[in-house]
């Protein structure tokens, strides 16, 4: 029988251990003298973007374990007091040790579960899912997450089997029909994984999580944004040109609620009330929603998703059942050719069911619509013109939302009295009975 988590610690409780011994030997000129992370994006080194990726989720503790050059790593980022964060370090030293190797050199400075990342990639996730996905999977007896993306041999050779939230197979050298997932480059580890291997021992984190899933003790996040690394100057040009689209130009967006808006509300019949769905199986695009997001997505705009899921709260669901529907409706849409550049939601309500098994998510919070925190933390991670960007909704909540963050609003649906009373008779900038009401309406408007 599946486990519940009863408590879940904040990001900013968990450590951040990163590999930062690589070097740029395929960037030429570019990174000459210097680690890959060090490797100069616009006016930052590449690995700040991370960085201050990280610090937006509020990670706050890291564990930099650097090899050749690591003494410009430690010259450059110090005790990570700038940046508001506490920074450690371990030195390879001398010998290879390889990735793997690295993490038991670094032992005794561990915590007793750890986030690994890579110095030379950008990784946009919900880090607060892998969080909970990893602690979910321990329940079980798994000692490490894996995030993997669906992958179907496109950007590189796939090399995972998973499952229903367990890797069944992880191989970086023997592949497979089966496998249609990449692993993406964000994992967790309980400590005592790396306790049967004897300090200065070269190996590869990649052997200790192939030997993980064959033991059936790795667990899954499956992610849908793609990641960039600077492995060549073909992928470091790349990652420049998103770099500067996404953090130096303001750029406008479009915040979705989802039920409603995105996908069809469904009729319970043991509660004879409507509802959100709980498994993929229940999902039903709206009819408009892919042509719509394309034409928005064509214009120039940002594609973010705001909802509140208080299922698991109330007992319902589990978290985990409300992380799937968002993941597969982000891969559904992605399949019809549209990108969700980001997926918020709030699994909070402020009240303590008896079904309630999940119990650190009954509290009262700062992100659950009509408060402004899943707009927020977007915002805060895009360079977003708030003024000139949309909250789209087929609620009150949606609209108080979307005008205390600074958003134009729509309303989506039947615009009925109780809507107008809750928003105090405020109304939004635009009624409209469906999301292809709202482009024709916003382009007249243009």
């Amino acid at each position: 029988m599946e486990k519940d988590v009863a408590f879940l610690p904040e990001t900013e409780d968990i450590q951040v251990v990163v590999l930062m011994g690589g070097l740029g030997t395929r960037l030429g000129e570019q990174a000459k003298n210097c680690p890959k992370a060090l490797t100069k994006v616009g006016e930052r080194p590449f690995f700040d973007y991370q960085l201050l990726l990280m610090k937006e989720y509020g990670f706050r503790h890291f564990l930099f374990l650097v090899g050749h050059y690591g003494k410009m790593v430690e010259d450059y980022y110090g005790d990570g007091n700038r940046y508001g964060i506490r920074i450690s370090y371990s030195y390879d030293g001398e010998k290879l040790l390889g990735t793997g190797g690295a993490v038991r050199k670094a032992y005794h400075l561990l915590r007793d579960d750890f986030l690994l990342l890579y110095g030379d990639s950008f990784m946009d996730i919900d880090y607060k899912e892998t969080i909970y996905r990893y602690f979910k999977g321990r329940l079980s007896g798994c000692l490490s997450l894996m995030t993997i993306m669906e992958n179907n041999n496109c950007l590189d050779r796939s090399n995972v089997i998973g499952k229903d939230g367990k890797i069944i197979l992880y191989d970086k050298k023997n592949f497979t029909e089966e496998m249609r997932y990449i692993d993406y480059g964000v994992n967790m580890f309980a400590k005592t994984v790396f306790q049967r291997y004897d300090d200065d021992m070269p190996f590869d984190i990649g052997d200790v999580q192939n030997r993980l899933s064959k033991e059936g003790r790795l667990s899954a996040h499956e992610v849908t944004n793609r990641f960039y690394e600077i492995g060549s100057p073909e992928s470091l040009e790349l990652f420049n040109s998103y770099a500067k689209h996404r953090f130096k130009e303001r750029g406008k967006a479009v915040f979705f609620d989802r039920d409603g808006v995105i996908n069809k509300i469904i009729f319970r019949d043991d509660t004879e009330q409507l509802d959100s769905p709980f498994c993929k199986d229940e999902i039903i695009l709206m009819d408009d929603v892919v042509e719509t997001m394309k034409l928005l997505q064509q214009k120039g705009y940002y594609l973010f998703i705001v909802t509140n899921q208080p299922a698991a709260a109330k007992g319902k669901a589990t978290l985990s059942d409300l992380y799937d529907v968002n993941t597969h409706i982000c891969k559904i849409l992605k399949k019809n050719g549209v990108v969700i550049d980001g997926a918020e939601i709030c699994p909070h309500y402020p009240g303590l069911s008896e079904h309630t098994k999940e119990k650190f998510l009954a509290k009262e919070c700062r992100c659950r619509k009509p408060k402004i925190g899943l707009i927020e933390a977007l915002a805060a991670r895009f360079c977003i013109d708030m003024e000139h960007s949309w909250m789209i909704g087929d609620s009150y909540t949606d609209i108080l939302a979307g005008r205390r963050a600074g958003l134009r609003t729509a309303f989506i649906g039947n615009y009925k009295c109780d809507v107008c009373k809750f928003l105090n008779y405020n109304q939004p900038d635009m009624i409209c009975s469906s999301l292809s009401d709202f482009i024709y309406k916003m382009e007249e408007r243009e």
